[in-house]
């Protein structure tokens, strides 16, 4: 695609749009080159816009569209996968600044909100009502937009879904700066192809989302957290299908090794979970949260989850039941990231899912080859629904052999989830970094047929060109 630079003139064309929101050269923050995992590249863009409108992007993207100039939005920048990484220069949409909450529709059970409302704030505002917005990423002050453009997961996904099951109806900008309204605030819809679900997950790549309405849930009033010891990974891990198939309904189940733990405790700067109980050293932990409408059945719930746990080789059922302990707990889990990331020189990683009845030997098999392609791996995961966080990290080596290496063990670790029935990505997406193993695991007819959907709504190709589906 031969693509065009920013003119004066269109620097022009942009402010006269956004008065003394464009940026330029020194102007444009540090950050805005990056995500949260570097390792995919840095680029700045060659103008960095503060839009505020629909209106505004639309007549930005029409004059993108014409002098065929790259534009890429970004909500927080806390993707994994490069997806926010403006690669060719070109325009960065800033949309951080469309951050209201616009509407509660409480009879209907419907919030609609600006795409850089932070999950944190929806979270938190419709807690005071009542109400709860069940997905949960790990990342809480990553944008909805970003979520939703990713299909974000997180903890509570094994019982209320992902983020897709929580979108009703969007406002979408196209490449060609059209602006069109896909779904409603309807429960049900059978009227033609789903246009909202084709753009959730499609990472900024089809459109530029401007507003959102989003499902709520009425709040469960009781919520438990269970901390559960194991000696080792595979029976811990093989406790997971025994929960389901007992009949019990958890909110989320965690799973984390011994080290990443430990890792995150040196981060926080407490001891959380237990490393030794009864005499017995601990090896991984399963984290387990129940919710319920009422205490007693919330108690029952629980009963009957320890006596499932305990016959599936758990040491011993703990219960974090003082607020002080769950929120140690919470603040552990959510460092996972950050305190790995703080010890390693070097960090690359991969969301993969899996069925949850391979979790197991999946994890055996990635454990194999940690000598043979000589990186430190680490690993934790939403074990609820068989979508594992692996890192490979490396303190000693330089970034290009680190690259070398991880290339190898990605190709291993893709090619035996395709191998088990599972896929690339669980939530984080497939941005930059992941293209080639994407395609790799779907196959020619698949990536055509994306690659052809990408051309439908963006004939030139500008919008967050290089990700997902197509390479530059």
């Amino acid at each position: 695609m031969d693509y065009q630079k920013v003119t004066p003139e269109i620097i022009e064309q942009f402010e006269a749009i956004a008065p003394n929101r464009v940026k330029l050269n020194g102007d444009i923050s540090l950050d805005f080159s990056q995500d949260e995992m570097p390792i995919y590249g840095k680029k700045m863009p060659d103008v960095a816009i503060d839009v505020t409108s629909t209106e505004e992007i639309s007549k930005i993207m029409e004059i993108c569209n014409e002098h065929k100039i790259p534009v890429t939005p970004r909500g927080s920048g806390t993707g994994l996968v490069g997806g926010a990484v403006p690669i060719l220069g070109g325009v960065l949409l800033n949309m951080k600044a469309m951050n209201q909450i616009l509407e509660y529709d409480l009879e209907n059970l419907v919030v609609k909100v600006q795409p850089g409302v932070l999950l944190a704030e929806l979270a938190d505002d419709a807690a005071k009502k009542g109400l709860m917005y069940a997905p949960d990423p790990g990342e809480r002050f990553a944008t909805l937009g970003g979520n939703v453009s990713t299909n974000a997961g997180g903890m509570r996904a094994v019982k209320y879904g992902c983020t897709r099951e929580s979108v009703r109806a969007m406002t979408v900008v196209l490449p060609t700066g059209e602006v069109s309204n896909f779904g409603s605030s309807v429960t049900k819809n059978s009227s033609g192809y789903s246009m909202v679900n084709l753009m959730v997950g499609s990472e900024g790549t089809l459109g530029i989302i401007t507003e959102l309405t989003l499902k709520l849930l009425p709040q469960p009033k009781e919520y438990m957290t269970l901390i559960l010891p194991y000696e080792d990974l595979e029976t811990c891990i093989n406790t997971v299908p025994q929960i389901f198939m007992n009949h019990l309904a958890p909110q989320s189940i965690e799973f984390m090794e011994r080290d990443i733990v430990e890792s995150s405790e040196r981060y926080v700067g407490k001891q959380v979970f237990p490393k030794e109980v009864n005499g017995t050293e601990v090896s991984a932990y399963l984290l387990v949260t129940f919710d319920a409408a009422t205490e007693d059945e919330l108690d029952a719930t629980v009963e009957r989850a320890s006596e499932v746990l305990y016959e599936s080789g758990a040491i011993d059922v703990l219960v974090a039941n003082e607020s002080q302990v769950k929120k140690d707990v919470r603040e552990a889990r959510g460092s996972f990231l950050e305190a790995i990331s703080k010890e390693t020189k070097l960090l690359d990683e991969c969301d993969v899912v899996v069925p949850i009845n391979k979790i197991a030997p999946y994890l055996s098999y990635i454990k194999s080859i940690e000598e043979e392609v000589g990186l430190t791996i680490k690993s934790f995961g939403h074990a609820g629904d068989g979508n594992l966080h692996i890192y490979t990290c490396s303190n000693d080596l330089e970034e290009e052999e680190f690259k070398r290496r991880v290339h190898i063990f990605m190709n291993y670790a893709y090619d035996k989830a395709t191998e088990f029935g599972g896929q690339v990505s669980g939530e984080h997406g497939i941005g930059l970094g992941k293209v080639e193993y994407l395609e790799k695991s779907l196959g020619d007819v698949n990536m055509r047929l994306m690659q052809d959907i990408k051309r439908v709504f963006d004939p030139n190709l500008i919008l967050n060109p290089g990700k997902v589906c197509y390479k530059l």
